[in-house]
This record gives structure tokens, sequence and C-alpha cells, in this order.
């Protein structure tokens, strides 16, 4: 569970209740209309995070009361897809086509730092970041690498980011290829999906190459956020609506899929977050115009038993 800056807005977000909502936590959490979000991530206490893919706003909320606003206002040029939290309290944001990356701080949505992680052309996607103890690691789409913003152990940020050839068993293939990202607890391994192929790899950090995981001839076909819990790996299926439940085995080198999760409340989920013994699911409408009115919202589900 992360670190969260901002104490005094944390108690006023926990102890207020909206009206009729008793001590339950919110099935759904509504965003506000128009926001046509993308990532999401919790930090300790029930905090969310969630941003908004067309302004780069990023809007902060607690899962336990459903209540928030925007904490980092529109930014011009800069869209917000993958989001993540660090202990330090600071959001890390990938920036999609922009090449870019963005750093806020999630007490006051002050930007702190912005890196060019690589050239917009040819075509570039950043579209996920997670955050470990000596960098924070981000994804691209379109090119085979990862990007590096190095994290001393004081916690402070590189000045520059460093690009990681992706090798070893995964091959780019038309369209979307790597999505989602997460790490082990150490660090020392990275789990990616590779969206077009619906295939899992374990990455070195260090060196880029990356191991497929073998599921058995399975495939999660339009994975996008993913979440490692121990050995528990939850993959979100954009298109597809559900979440696919992958147990992996003890060195990740294999695995299998044990069940999926659906909801009415699913609308296209992109990523997804835990809190306790809940998940958060962020729905992204890709189907529905973008309108000023649209609304969109956070899904709840509860892990299924011994999860």
């Amino acid at each position: 569970m992360r670190r969260f800056a901002g104490l005094a807005l944390v108690a006023a977000l926990l102890s207020a209740t909206p009206a009729g909502a008793g001590n339950q936590f919110p099935n759904q959490i509504d965003l506000p209309n128009g926001f046509s979000p993308e990532g999401i991530d919790i930090a300790r206490g029930g905090v969310f995070y969630v941003g908004s893919i067309p302004t780069g706003a990023v809007y902060r909320g607690s899962v336990r009361t459903g209540l928030g606003d925007v904490l980092v206002p529109a930014q011009q040029g800069r869209p917000a897809i993958g989001v993540d939290v660090d202990r330090r309290g600071r959001i890390f944001v990938a920036g999609g086509p922009t090449g870019a990356a963005f750093v806020y701080d999630a007490d006051t949505g002050a930007p702190l730092a912005s890196y060019q992680l690589t050239s917009p052309s040819p075509p570039t996607f950043v579209n996920d970041v997670i955050v470990t103890r000596d960098g924070a690691y981000f994804t691209d789409s379109f090119k085979p690498f990862l990007y590096r913003i190095p994290i001393a152990p004081n916690g402070t940020l590189g000045t520059t980011a460093e690009a990681i050839p992706l090798s070893g068993d995964i091959t780019y293939q038309a369209d979307f290829n790597v999505n989602g990202i997460d790490a082990t607890p150490d660090g020392k391994t990275l789990v990616i999906v590779q969206s077009n192929t619906g295939q899992l790899f374990t990455v070195d950090p260090a060196t880029g190459v990356a191991t497929l995981v073998d599921l058995g001839g399975n495939t999660v076909p339009s994975g996008d956020g993913i979440l490692l819990d121990g050995k528990t790996l939850y993959v979100v299926q954009n298109f597809l609506n559900q979440v696919s439940i992958v147990a992996l085995d003890p060195d990740l080198a294999g695995g299998r899929v044990t069940e999926t999760l659906t909801s009415p409340g699913f609308d296209i989920p992109t990523t997804i977050a835990e809190f306790g013994n809940r998940l958060y699911a962020v729905n992204a409408r890709f189907t529905t115009p973008p309108e000023p009115t649209t609304a969109y919202w956070v899904t709840q589900l509860r892990k299924p038993s011994g999860r």
C-alpha cells in the first residue's frame, strides 16, 4: 500500500459520507462528465487517482465514500494514460502519443517533473507505468522499448530517462502491442501484457529480456491494465468487458486462467487497482462519443474468495 502525503484531505475524504451511503463502499464511483478516463491507482487509505486521456487532468477521490475532485487541472498537450502513485506521494503519468511522462505531487497536484521518453515520430504510445524502488517503468505500445526514470535510494528522480530495448520471446506486430505493466514487490521482475497477441511476459528490468509466461496454450486477448497480487495476476480485457484471473506458478514461468470477472457496470474497462479485498476498474467507454455530458465511472468488484 502506498503512502499518501495529503493527510488533511485524506481525513476529509474518508470521513465524509454521501447521503444514503451508510458505511458501505459504493459499487460505482462517478467521475466528472466528459472526463474520458484511462488509468487508475489507489494509495494508502483508499485514496484513488484517475487520469483523463484528452485533458491530462487527474481526479482524486475516496473509494470509501465515492467523493472527490480534480487534483491536477487540465494540462495542454499532456494527455494522461496510465498512472501510478509511489510511496513518496508522487503521481507518475504516461503521456501516450506525446512520447512523454509527467510527474505530479499527489498532495497538491503541482507538476514536479517531465521527461521526453521517446520521439513522438514515428508513432509512439507511452501507455502504462509501474514504480519500483529504483525506477518508474513505462510501456510503449508501438515501439519495442520500456522506458525507465531512475529513482535514487533517497527518492530523488533522475534527470533523464533510459530506453530499454525489449528482446527475447516478444515480437512486436501491427496495432497495439505491450500495454499494462506491473512488478514483483522487490522490483526485480516486471510483468507485461501484449494486447494484440494476448500473451504475458516477464521482463528483466536490467536487460529488457522478455520471457513468455506459459498459459498452456491460452491467451488473454485485448489485455490492457494488469494487477499483480502475490502470485495472482488480474488482466483487464477492455473490449471483452471482463477481467481474467491468472494463477501464476511460483517462478512466474507459467500459469493458468482460473476464472473471469464481469460486471453490468463494465463499459470497456481499461485499468484496475486494489484496496483490501476490493478491485476497482475504470471504464473508458471507447465506443461512446466523448461529449462534455458523457458519464464516466469506476466499477467496484469483490475479489473472489481466497484471493
